[in-house]
């Protein structure tokens, strides 16, 4: 896979994930990639997170994510798309 490839990676995650900082986390770990996109709270108490990047640099931010918020993640699901390049930064959405 060419890791210099730009995508967009939508990546719903369900457990305990939210009211325990997972979207402060996020957004703090965010901040160590070049990447842009955003997560959000849903109704439904899972968290939706969208960032778009290269395929390394998406890779290494999930795996993060994964590593520091293992105990509350009880299951994920990834969606992978061409990136739109529609952000500017990785924000927290509320």
């Amino acid at each position: 896979m060419d890791t210099c490839t730009y995508q967009r990676r939508q990546v719903l995650y369900s457990g305990n994930v939210q009211g325990v900082g997972f979207r402060f986390t996020t957004h703090r770990i965010a901040q160590d990639f070049e990447i842009t996109g955003f997560v959000r709270n849903l109704p439904d108490r899972r968290v939706e997170l969208v960032a778009e990047g290269s395929v390394l640099q998406l890779e290494n931010f999930l795996a993060a994510i994964t590593v520091q918020m293992a105990d509350q993640i009880h299951d994920t699901k990834t969606d992978t798309q061409p990136a739109t390049n529609e952000y500017d930064s990785f924000d927290i959405r509320f």
